[in-house]
Order: structure tokens, then C-alpha cells, then sequence
């Protein structure tokens, strides 16, 4: 990075730095997205394959809901440590090893054989993935200047929607192809096909990232110069009223404010996600496969279309708070209502309410990300994007398990319970960004305020 970093922050109507901006976004995001997409395909598809690993394995409820959570375990265990090899490493082949290794791993589920084989695949699969999410994040900050990067964030979370408004008819359609062909049972087609996509997605990342803009072939080198400049800038600021180095960053009260908030975030997301398909298929009455497939995927949808337009529109400091502080509102309220619905039978407005919450739990995320981005660089980078998300993920262990013991302890026909437990979380969420407020706002936020960039 230049050493001397200009006082005066870089417009992001330079020309040269809006066209880097423009061309490193092109060439970079959709591999980024490709990886998370696949990601999130392999760490959800379980709720597809629920029904069949009963029948044919023996994997009961108490055990799928233990390795459903066990996932984060693993997640949370190696999060940290692989965010630093990243560091180490560089972004193109950290990511990459990530793929590879939760592809094969993924693809051993198609050989599950019993509940315990599946937990430790299911931990497994935490150990590999670990890094990957955090990893892109870190890697977006070094990339993208604090004005455009709720929009890189958003453009990421696509990968979500895209996952399981592709990934839902593309596992329904495995399942029934597999079943089809009577050497193999359907579940086991979809976990070999969708693990062996991941390893095609790392070793294409290999050839497709670049670690920096200083080694970027595809800017010319005043957009190398006008990008490495901007970033220098917002890391001197960042690195000003930041912790320094990782033991700093992991003891930050920040750091672990934020925290608390994207676990809220994470129960909601996962309490939501893993029995999605089975909630449609109870609505219709029907068997999961392709129709439950293609209603699965209509909260998706509408869920893509809100993550990209809000997180365009969230590009000032008041505008993040406001829509983030509404947001997690809306994810809480819609959670409950689609309980109201399940107990009042009303499977429209029990999917019109799910898909409110699902588009509403996409939209949050990428805002909730600016925050810690915004005071964050280097090594306090590593460390405290890692634990955010590793401890914040483990909402993902916490909402089946708490979701299916409430449903336990109140006993009710639709599970109405388990299902509003969710939503109180995304309230607290709510109150936490709304305080936000009242916080000194770090150095590198007074950038954001210049106006803003579209390409």
C-alpha cells in the first residue's frame, strides 16, 4: 500500500477509482457468489434428505436436530484459525482449499450409513467450510472503499436466495432423478452431485481470484493506483480508533456487541431455513420433491430482489441504521405471523408471511456486516470478522435444538412455539442496531457520507 495516504478522501466519481470500483466487481463477484451459493446448498440440503435418512438410515429427529447444530460447532471451532490463514495464505487459494475440501466431505454424505456417521460428516462439514464466509468478507473490506461495500455485501448475500431458489428444485429434482435410476436412493444422488459442485467451484477459483488490487491483471495502472490509494486511506482511518492485532480485536466490546447481534441474526435465518422444506411440504400435503421444491424457492426469490435494492439503498450512516433497526422488526413480526398462520391454518399467508421474513432476514445481513467493517483492518480484521461470525453462527446450532425442545416441552399441532421463539431474537437484534445511535461513529464512516456511486 502507498505510504503516503492523502488526508482528503477519494471520490468515488474519480474516474479511474470508479472504474476499477466497476471492473473489480465484474470480475470478482460472481465467482465469490458462486462459492457461497454452493456453500449454502451443502450446509441446508439435509432438510431435503430428512424424510429418507429416517426411513433408509435411522437418523430420528433427535439426531438430525443434533447434527443440523453440529455443523457450527465445527464452524465456530476453526472459524478464527482459518481467517488467519487466509491472512497468511492469500484469498485465492484459502478460498479455494475451503471448496475442495467441504466439496469431498459433502459429498460423503451420499455413504451415510447411520446417526452417528452423519453427526461427524455434518461436523466435518463445519471443519472444512470454516473460513469461507468471514473470509470473503475480509476480503471484500480490502477490496471494496466503505460507500460501495453494503452493495458488494449485498451482491454476496445473493448467493443465499440464488441457493435455495436454484439449489431447492435442483435437490427436490436430484432426490426424484436418484429414485428414478434404482441402483441409488435420491438422497444419495443430491449430496454426491451437489459436493462434487463445490470442488469444481474451488479449483475454478484458483484461476479466477486475485488476492489484490495491486496484482489485479484486469485494471490498468492508474485504476491499481486510484484503488490501492483508496483503500490505504480507509485503512489508516479504520486502523486509528480500531483494535490492533488479534488478542485486541477478540477483547473489543464491539466486537463483541456485533456479535451478539448476528447470532440473533443467525437463529432466525437457521430456525427458518432447515425446516423450510418440510413446513411447505406439510402446507401442500404433499411428499418433498419437485413441487415442494418450487414453492420452497418463492420466499428465495422475492427475498434476491429485496438483499440487492436494499443494500443499494443502505449507503449512508442514518440509512443503515434505519433500515437495519427495521429490518430485524420486520423478521421478528413475520416469524410470528407465519406462526399465527400454521396454528390458523392458513397455508397462503403462512407462505406470503415466510417470504417477508425470509426477505427481510437477507436484507439485514449485509448492513449488519458494515459495522464491524467500518473499524476493523489487518490482523484485528482476521480475528474479529472470524469470531463475529463463528460465535454469531452458532445461532444455527442453538435454533433447532431450541426450536425442537420447545415444540417438546408446549406441545402443540403446528409447533407454533418453536417457531416464535425465533422471532424474539430478530427483536432484541432491532434494539441493538437502533442503540448504534448513540456510539461514537469510527473515522472511516465520516467517507461514507460523500455521495454516492452507481455503476
Amino acid at each position: 500500500m502507498p505510504a503516503d495516504v492523502s488526508l482528503t478522501a477519494p471520490s468515488t466519481h474519480d474516474a479511474k477509482l470508479k472504474s476499477a470500483i466497476s471492473k473489480a466487481a465484474r470480475h470478482l463477484m460472481p465467482m465469490l457468489v458462486i462459492l457461497y451459493f454452493v456453500a449454502f446448498l451443502d450446509r441446508t440440503n439435509v432438510g431435503f434428505a430428512q424424510a429418507a435418512l429416517k426411513a433408509d438410515r435411522g437418523v430420528g429427529d433427535a439426531a438430525f436436530a443434533l447434527g443440523a447444530g453440529i455443523f457450527f460447532i465445527g464452524y465456530a471451532i476453526f472459524e478464527v484459525p482459518s481467517n488467519l490463514l487466509l491472512k497468511r495464505f492469500g484469498a485465492r487459494f484459502w478460498l479455494a482449499r475451503i471448496s475442495i475440501t467441504w466439496g469431498i466431505v459433502a459429498a460423503c454424505f451420499a455413504f451415510t450409513t447411520n446417526d452417528v456417521m452423519f453427526n461427524v460428516l455434518r461436523f466435518l462439514l463445519g471443519v472444512t467450510e470454516a473460513g469461507l464466509f468471514p473470509g470473503v468478507i475480509m476480503y471484500l473490506s480490502e477490496w471494496f472503499p466503505n460507500k460501495v461495500r453494503v452493495q458488494m455485501f449485498a451482491i454476496f448475500y445473493l448467493a443465499q436466495p440464488f441457493s435455495q431458489m436454484i439449489g431447492a428444485p435442483l435437490s427436490g429434482g436430484l432426490i426424484s432423478f436418484g429414485d428414478s435410476l434404482g441402483f441409488a436412493r435420491g438422497w444419495q444422488v443430491m449430496f454426491l452431485g451437489e459436493g462434487l459442485l463445490a470442488v469444481v467451484a474451488g479449483i475454478a477459483a484458483l484461476f479466477l481470484l486475485t488476492n489484490s488490487p495491486s496484482k489485479a491483471k484486469f485494471l490498468d495502472d492508474g485504476e491499481k493506483l486510484a484503488l490501492s490509494d483508496a483503500m490505504a486511506l480507509e485503512d489508516r482511518a479504520r486502523s486509528q480508533d480500531g483494535p490492533k492485532g488479534i488478542w485486541a480485536a477478540m477483547a473489543n466490546w464491539k466486537v463483541w456487541y456485533f456479535t451478539v447481534i448476528y447470532f440473533a441474526l443467525q437463529i432466525a435465518v437457521y430456525g427458518t431455513t432447515f425446516y423450510l422444506p418440510q413446513e411447505v411440504a406439510g402446507l401442500l400435503g404433499k411428499k418433498v420433491g419437485w413441487e415442494v421444491g418450487l414453492v420452497s424457492a418463492i420466499p428465495w426469490l422475492v427475498g434476491l430482489f429485496a438483499c440487492y435494492y436494499l443494500g443499494r439503498a443502505a449507503n449512508t450512516i442514518a440509512r443503515r441504521r434505519n433500515w437495519g433497526t427495521l429490518l430485524y422488526i420486520g423478521t421478528g413480526l413475520f416469524i410470528v405471523a407465519s406462526a399465527w398462520a400454521g396454528v390458523s391454518g392458513q397455508p397462503l399467508l403462512g407462505i406470503v408471511f415466510i417470504t417477508l421474513a425470509v426477505a427481510s432476514f437477507l436484507s439485514v445481513g449485509p448492513i449488519t456486516w458494515a459495522y464491524p467493517t467500518s473499524f476493523l483492518t489487518g490482523a484485528a480484521a482476521a480475528a474479529g470478522i472470524g469470531l463475529i461470525n463463528s460465535l454469531g453462527n452458532l445461532g444455527g446450532f442453538v435454533a433447532p435444538l431450541m426450536r425442537t425442545a420447545i415444540n417438546a416441552a408446549v406441545p402443540t399441532a403446528s409447533g407454533e412455539w418453536g417457531v416464535v421463539s425465533l422471532g424474539v431474537f430478530a427483536f432484541v437484534a432491532a434494539a441493538m442496531v437502533f442503540l448504534t445511535k448513540f456510539f461514537r461513529a469510527p473515522k472511516s464512516d465520516e467517507l461514507l457520507e460523500e455521495p454516492v456511486m452507481h455503476h
